[in-house]
């Protein structure tokens, strides 16, 4: 066999495994939310308990996401793949025989650890084993593969919810795990960042100041306002929040530095990931349980109605991308949210007890056609945002922020839901979802205007002194 016939195999090979790990990893944000009401039913729980089964994952996936690619560097990043890989597999188990709500959570969270690690380095280590004339096309299968998860996620966990069990949809991890840890071990070249320092402070204060603001508003509604846990939780959070960002501006290696967000179009995208993804997560939460509970649709019936908005980015993010390098990043995204918006705004006011599905599809592929035109076009705006050196904090930072923001969607629409409905009667559930996909609306309309504020189309000067748009490496788009 030819150096360069090896060479190849282990591209593919490479491709193949990173491919897979990030379908795990993106499949599990959303996997969970066409089951919540089974898991209800079994496990029992109150509506905080369903918000933290899917936020104790989104959480310590933000909050770690960078730190376990600082790890990787350092300690290699195959090693910490296997690492990872391992945790969230043995999690995944744990999950599927979780005998309560409150063991679901904690492995949840684990989960979510081990998917920390292991994400970001996918990327590194298919960027190390393939050709640079070739990485364009594994990026492009690579982020196709990690879309289908996103899009999938619903409908692969409403399928397996009503025709096995939802214990299945953390079982079908397991034998994926399994299968990849010894090819990751045989077939993936270990590999180390130059110079790659831990930000342990760093770390610690923002996973505190996060996991402080979330449980205030996931208790807000169930302990009161006023509630002294609920305080601590929302004060504490805020001032460890605080504290992170004078550590990034002031510290020499921080793993977020402030810097960055002196450019408006740095800024400007992450505040718009952020907002778009507060919405999405939210107001997809709350859908999948009222597609359900209210409008006694299956899980897998309920998962398959969801794909004209989960699903559609495969379909129009090619033309999203055309689009981009033909006018620019900025409008094509701010177009994308406000469509999102006007999406969920729609679906806000035909909200019924008894609403037909037609009534809702219009909202659905509106909803669908704004984040296709979302997610390629903003990938590439955050990476030219920064310079060439600064591209991989840049992506883990917006990928962060993006997680942050489900998790807070999650926690702020389920406090607007509990606070004028609840899960009572059908009406009931109706008289709380409308208003929380009304804030939904309005954070992504909010994330459009922040879109805006980025300056016109910017290219990346190469050392060749040429002039391109900047390249796209991107971990999971959730």
């Amino acid at each position: 066999m030819s150096q360069q016939t090896a060479r190849r195999g282990g591209a593919v090979w490479a491709l193949v495994i990173t491919s897979v790990a990030g379908f795990m990893a993106a499949l599990d944000n959303l996997v969970v939310t066409t089951a919540l009401p089974s898991i209800r039913k079994d496990l029992g729980g109150a509506l905080d308990d369903l918000e933290w089964t899917v936020s104790a994952y989104t959480l310590t996936f933000a909050v770690l996401l960078m730190f376990g690619a600082a790890l990787g560097d350092r300690f290699g990043r195959r090693r910490l793949f296997l690492a990872g890989l391992a945790v969230f597999t043995g999690a995944s188990a744990a999950a599927a025989m979780a005998p309560g709500i409150g063991s679901l959570i904690a492995a949840r969270a684990v989960q979510g650890v081990g998917a920390a690690v292991m994400m970001p380095l996918t990327l590194t280590l298919l960027t190390a084993a393939v050709p640079a004339a070739r990485r364009g096309m594994a990026y492009g299968i690579w982020g196709a593969v990690n879309g289908l998860a996103v899009a999938s996620g619903p409908l692969i966990g409403g399928s397996l919810t009503e025709h096995i069990s939802w214990h299945w949809i953390f079982w079908l991890n397991v034998p994926l795990g399994v299968a990849l840890l010894p090819l990751a071990r045989l077939r993936l070249a270990e590999s180390y960042g130059a110079g790659a320092r831990l930000d342990l402070p760093g770390t610690l204060l923002v996973s505190g100041g996060l996991f402080g603001i979330v449980y205030g508003l996931v208790r807000g509604p169930v302990d009161g306002w006023t509630g002294s846990l609920v305080l601590t939780g929302l004060i504490a959070g805020a001032a460890l929040l605080g504290g992170f960002v004078h550590h990034g501006s002031r510290s020499k290696h921080p793993m977020l530095p402030m810097r960055l967000f002196r450019s408006r179009a740095f800024s400007g995208i992450n505040a718009a990931s952020l907002l778009m993804f507060l919405g999405m997560f939210g107001s997809i939460f709350l859908l999948s349980q009222y597609m359900q509970g209210v409008l006694g649709y299956s899980p897998t019936e309920a998962g398959l109605r969801m794909l004209p908005w989960t699903g559609m980015p495969m379909l129009v993010a090619p033309i999203a991308g055309i689009l981009s390098d033909r006018i620019g990043g900025r409008p094509v995204v701010a177009t994308g949210l406000f469509l999102q918006a006007a999406g969920l705004g729609y679906l806000a006011s035909v909200a019924t007890a008894d609403v037909s599905y037609a009534a809702q599809l219009p909202g659905l592929i509106i909803s669908g056609i704004g984040m296709a035109l979302f997610f390629a076009p903003a990938s590439n705006l955050v990476m030219s945002s920064v310079l060439p050196a600064e591209q991989g904090i840049a992506s883990g930072a917006n990928n962060a922020l993006r997680e942050v923001g489900g998790a807070l969607g999650i926690a702020v629409m389920s406090s607007i839901f509990s606070a004028q409905g609840g899960y009572e009667s059908a009406q009931a559930f109706v008289d709380g979802l409308r208003p929380a996909l009304v804030v939904g609306a309005a954070m992504v309309a909010l994330a459009g205007v922040a879109a805006l504020l980025i300056p016109a189309r910017r290219r990346t000067v190469l050392a060749t002194g040429t002039t391109e748009p900047a390249p796209v490496l991107e971990t999971a788009a959730h």
